[in-house]
């Protein structure tokens, strides 16, 4: 029989919570600059962004073979693809200040979305689609 002692199945616990942690701090500091972007007036550093960005890439290799790994990867890939988007409508800020107004709200939107869908499946401890 391949049981795991009481301690092996502790420190999983522990583990386990402690990535989970780490996934209710991202989240939230991710969420807080994407609702930043669509909230007028309201407007957060990009260093919290940063801050879960940094914290997601260092934390990703202690869930490797678990399910939190999809979630490093939703939340790392949603921001980069966040950024690039972000970056390639810029001009239409420069240019045209409604257009841009408009691809930023939408972005904002779609990264609000990623982020409400992957905290509640962190909630319901299941991964995320890959």
């Amino acid at each position: 029989m391949n049981q795991l002692s009481p301690v092996a199945s502790g420190l999983d616990a522990q583990r386990d919570q402690s990535l989970r942690n780490v996934g209710h701090v991202s989240y939230a500091l991710h969420l807080i600059v994407a609702i930043g972007a669509v909230v007028p007036s309201f407007q957060p550093s990009i260093l919290l962004l940063l801050a879960a960005f940094v914290i997601d890439l260092v934390k990703r290799a202690d869930a490797v073979g678990t399910w939190h790994e999809s979630h490093f990867r939703w939340r790392i890939r949603s921001v980069v693809w966040a950024g690039i988007l972000y970056v390639a409508t810029l001009p239409l800020w420069l240019f045209f200040v409604l257009p841009g107004w408009i691809a930023w709200g939408l972005i904002s939107l779609w990264f609000v979305y990623r982020v409400a869908r992957g905290w509640l499946s962190l909630n319901d401890r299941k991964p995320m689609p890959v």
